[in-house]
């Protein structure tokens, strides 16, 4: 669900490389004398011992001074809007400038990080000592132990990664029925379901709970079995034909909201999607997904379905931006009515936040998909009441 994204960046040929290696037990990074060796970041997802899955993010490093040092510093210094946590890499007790500068990017972003002082076994190794930081004296040549790293990953590891993740695990408990309604349209991906199915569905299993998947077209003729219902959980655009199925004394909500709870800010969510409301003719709505997709121009949820719901909804002559693969939020963010996020199955809280704070600090509402679905099909109450304690 939420892997622990973590960047390590340092100076050129610092040993960061080395340093994934020892944490991985493998040579999954390339390793050599020639500066330079890593380009763009590259990320190993592994098994930390008493951590986790967790994905190590490779980068250039940050004082590459190639003719395509800049190029690669910046990918480097991107990869911060991904990340949970850092680890720099010192060369033998000495920073660089740009090791310096991102010793103070870090804290400013909220991001926690500790220093390994590598290369502790050469002759001119040199201490580290910084206020209020954590140091660790190491060796990626000589050390057979990683605990110490582990250690200290353990300590700085972000607070919202060590709970429990909670999708229906508040709601759904032993002996349970939840149905899973899954439109297999144009629009969904060949031979599987997506992420946030599989996630519910794994989750209802783990409860002890029954789970029963079909499509919309079988949904009325499973509730006349008389069974009792916990929960109906539908993709948000068949929201309206579910709705109208299900009985209003049976719970009904949508995956993307189920996802909201853990991706994002689901109060930041509810409270944003009142400016639907507020719209007016020529405001502008970014759509903010958050994966590579081949968009199906008839039936894509983002880039179709919920413009046409917000314009019908206002009543307004809306202009959409779409913004694909989570790239970069644009600079005129002032210029925006309404943000729309999608659930973020394909990336992690901390990247779907990176977004969130951005448009908070531009005072530009946001929501996501399922709840701006709801409130434009008028049923907004009824899908989240369940989540409002």
């Amino acid at each position: 669900m939420e892997n622990l994204h973590i960047g390590i960046y340092g100076s050129v040929n610092s040993g960061k490389s080395s340093i994934i290696n020892k944490l991985a037990g493998q040579n999954i990074a390339l390793v050599s004398d020639t500066a330079g060796t890593t380009t763009d970041a590259v990320k190993k997802t592994i098994e930390l011992i008493g951590i986790g899955p967790s994905v190590l993010i490779d980068t250039a490093g940050i004082n590459d001074a190639t003719s395509l040092g800049p190029a690669r510093s910046g990918a480097a210094m991107r990869t911060l809007d991904i990340i949970d946590m850092a680890i720099i890499v010192a060369d033998g007790g000495v920073l660089t400038r740009q090791d310096l500068a991102l010793i103070k990017t870090l804290p400013a972003r909220g991001i926690p990080f500790f220093i390994i002082n590598n290369k502790n076994d050469k002759p001119d190794f040199k201490p580290l000592h910084i206020e209020g930081v954590d140091v660790l004296p190491f060796s990626a040549l000589k050390e057979k132990s990683v605990e110490n790293i582990l250690t200290l990953i353990k300590k700085h590891k972000p607070a919202h990664l060590s709970r429990k993740q909670v999708l229906l695990d508040d709601i759904v408990k032993q002996g349970d029925i939840v149905i899973l309604v899954c439109p297999i349209d144009s629009a969904a991906p060949k031979g599987r379901l997506i992420l946030p199915q599989v996630n519910v569905l794994r989750n209802i299993l783990d409860n002890r709970a029954s789970a029963v998947v079909l499509q919309v077209s079988e949904l009325a003729d499973f509730l006349k079995l008389g069974l009792k219902i916990k929960l109906v959980v539908t993709d948000s655009q068949a929201f309206k034909e579910v709705s109208d199925i299900v009985p209003p004394e049976i719970p009904l909500t949508s995956f993307s909201i189920v996802f909201a709870r853990i991706k994002g800010d689901f109060e930041l969510y509810l409270r944003g999607v009142k400016a639907i409301d507020l719209l007016k003719d020529g405001d502008k709505v970014l759509i903010l997904e958050s994966c590579t997709h081949s968009a199906n121009t008839c039936e894509d949820i983002g880039r179709v379905k919920l413009p046409n719901l917000i314009r019908k909804k206002s009543g307004k002559n809306i202009s959409f931006t779409i913004l694909p693969n989570l790239e970069k939020l644009p600079e005129d963010l002032n210029s925006y009515a309404l943000a729309v996020q999608c659930g973020g199955c394909m990336v992690t809280r901390s990247q779907i936040m990176t977004r969130l704070n951005r448009l908070a600090a531009s005072n530009v509402p946001v929501t996501n998909y399922g709840i701006a679905i709801a409130h434009c099909t008028g049923i907004l109450q009824r899908v989240t009441r369940m989540f409002l304690k």
